[in-house]
């Protein structure tokens, strides 16, 4: 346990060490001695058997036969499973199996949490599963690891959960639950409809693409950014512990870095994972990728996203490199290559999570993200030059065709200087954020004859490396206006197939940022009369999903598809 704290008299621990398996069960420790694992810091809270805490509450439930496990009621403060190598053993083990779930997703939600600067919520209501149950946001995910026999895992907003499914594969039987990036994949999929859940809806081909790629993102750099794990995936023999120059080019790192994890992990879950990584790893740069029809599909789409921050990655990776013998073309110690893998993982890692925060809460597109990206790092980190993360990513985004919105691609501050009157009220009350809206209506260029709504007010406090700490108020806003294809104001056009009585339902929305002092810094977001509504409408319209509500269960359908191939189409069972 790490950093003790004061409660009262008594120290009160702020993490536990609890073991998991690092990447799946097929992953080797590459000193032999069995499946690679790896302990997490997860924060410290009283457990409840299963184990059941304050925000993830696993419940071993197999729908299949149903049957509803013994609960684990371990709550120690040493780790049981620190020395435990056996592959045999941890997969037979159920109590491991919850753990393991546990610790996952906890570390997950601790990384998000401390990205943004404040807790990260769940986006469905309190209480679905008890009668009684005051209304209001729901505190705790479940998790079932063992939930039905099928190859698939998946989030469900109705149910208030996490599900890992597990199947039997070449006469041994594969758990997902066991799979690190599977779990944060999934784990990732609830916290982002959490911060918006408006993502959930399939507007555009971006935003249908941009839950699956963005969660793909999540899992592999929360993997990568554990020594453990990059050091097992780094095939390269070194002598006398040392790699050699030409070994850390970017194609020698792209093929035996990133393929070869993808080589390592299993290949039975592939049939869960469906290989983003592998896909995505091997996906040359080129500009026309998201106008190709291939690419229109969610899926294909989102590898476009995932491949463009992996190469990323790598070039940041090289950079770090660069100031410790690379750019002599000198041997390099492996042990420092594994660790500015793992500091370039878990910085880019941050990046992407705090980029959530300056993105629109409707319509989002590539391009608003890569805004988002390199706005959120440089109001933390002026500056940039020592490792170039930023142009890097920008140079990286538009070779996949991902183009920049402004001229250095981060978001512009507003036209007029805008200033809250009443901050201290604004910083935690959605009502007087509302009222800052309605009084700057005009100047905030909102539709007057939209219904308009503040689901979130969050202030967030984030610290950097050098103690710098940056002190900001998000407020979102989501508007909607209903009316008929024939009033569609001039900027959208509707398809030429709609006719002219069809009902149409716009949205806009926006986030306003504001500084410690209570002064508008961005006000990122479009209006429900942009041009954006014009790509939904047709989206929506081609695929026949105009009027179709949003499938609660969306996620796993997506799983089942990349699973079986795109274009298929399977009951949801659960």
């Amino acid at each position: 346990m790490a950093g003790p704290r004061t409660n009262g008299n008594a120290p009160c621990p702020r993490t536990r060490k609890m073991s998991v398996i690092a990447q799946d069960p097929s992953v080797k420790d590459p000193n032999g001695r069995g499946v690679l694992t790896m302990s997490l810091d997860v924060p410290f809270e009283r457990l409840a058997p299963g184990p059941q805490g304050s925000r993830v509450h696993v419940i071993d439930y197999d729908v299949s036969n149903n049957t509803l496990y013994k609960p684990s009621r371990e709550d120690h403060e040493t780790d049981p499973y620190e020395d435990v190598r056996d592959r045999e053993l941890l997969e037979s083990d159920r109590n491991f199996h919850a753990r393991n779930a546990y610790a996952i997703v906890m570390s997950t939600l601790a990384r998000f949490e401390k990205a943004l600067g404040r807790r990260a919520p769940f986006s469905f209501p309190g209480g679905g599963l008890y009668a009684g149950a005051a209304p209001g946001r729901g505190h705790v995910i479940k998790v079932a690891p063992h939930a039905f026999l099928e190859p698939n895992a998946f989030y469900s907003r109705r149910d208030e959960g996490l599900f890992f499914g597990y199947f039997t594969h070449e006469k041994e039987t594969v758990f997902s639950c066991l799979s690190h990036d599977v779990i944060a994949h999934e784990t990732t999929h609830s916290l982002l409809d959490g911060l918006r859940s408006r993502f959930m809806d399939p507007t555009s081909a971006d935003q249908a693409a941009f839950h699956e790629g963005f969660a793909d993102i999540v899992a592999i750099l929360s993997v990568f950014e554990h020594k453990e794990v990059a050091e097992a995936a780094f095939k390269v023999k070194p002598e006398d512990g040392k790699i050699k120059a030409e070994d850390l080019q970017p194609e020698q790192l792209r093929t035996t870095f990133l393929t070869g994890l993808a080589d390592q992990m299993g290949e039975a879950l592939t049939k869960v994972r469906g290989s983003p990584l592998r896909n995505s790893a091997n996906l040359e740069p080129a500009i026309d990728y998201l106008d190709r029809p291939e690419f229109k599909e969610e899926h294909r789409r989102g590898e476009v996203l995932v491949a463009a921050v992996l190469r990323s990655f790598l070039e940041v990776w090289r950079s770090r490199l660069l100031p410790i013998g690379l750019k002599e073309g000198q041997p390099i110690d492996r042990g420092r290559v594994v660790e500015e893998a793992a500091e370039a993982a878990s910085h880019l890692l941050a990046m992407v999570i705090r980029a959530i925060d300056y993105a629109p809460p409707v319509d989002v597109h590539f391009s608003d993200f890569l805004s988002a990206l390199l706005t959120a790092d440089r109001e933390i980190y002026p500056d940039d030059s020592k490792y170039n993360y930023r142009k890097i990513l920008l140079e990286t985004f538009e070779s996949y065709g991902i183009k920049r919105p402004t001229d250095d691609g981060m978001w512009d501050p507003p036209e007029t200087s805008l200033r809250c009157n009443h901050f201290d009220s604004l910083q935690r009350d959605p009502d007087e954020a509302f009222r800052f809206i309605w009084e700057n209506h005009d100047k905030l260029n909102l539709n007057s004859d939209a219904y308009t709504y503040v689901p979130s007010v969050r202030p967030c406090i984030r610290v950097d490396v050098d103690g710098f700490i940056l002190r900001e108020t998000l407020v979102e806003y989501v508007q909607i206006l209903d009316l008929k294809a024939g009033e569609l104001p001039s900027e959208v056009k509707k398809p030429e197939s709609m006719p002219d009585s069809e009902d149409v339902r716009l949205y806009g929305g926006g986030v306003l940022v504001f500084d410690e002092f209570g002064s508008l810094k961005f006000h990122v977001g479009s209006g429900v009369a942009s041009k954006k509504q014009s790509e939904r409408i047709e989206y929506r319209w081609e695929r026949g999903t105009f009027h179709q509500r949003m499938n609660i269960r969306r996620f796993a359908n997506l799983h089942r598809m990349r699973i079986l191939g795109a274009g298929a189409n399977s009951k949801e069972r659960w």
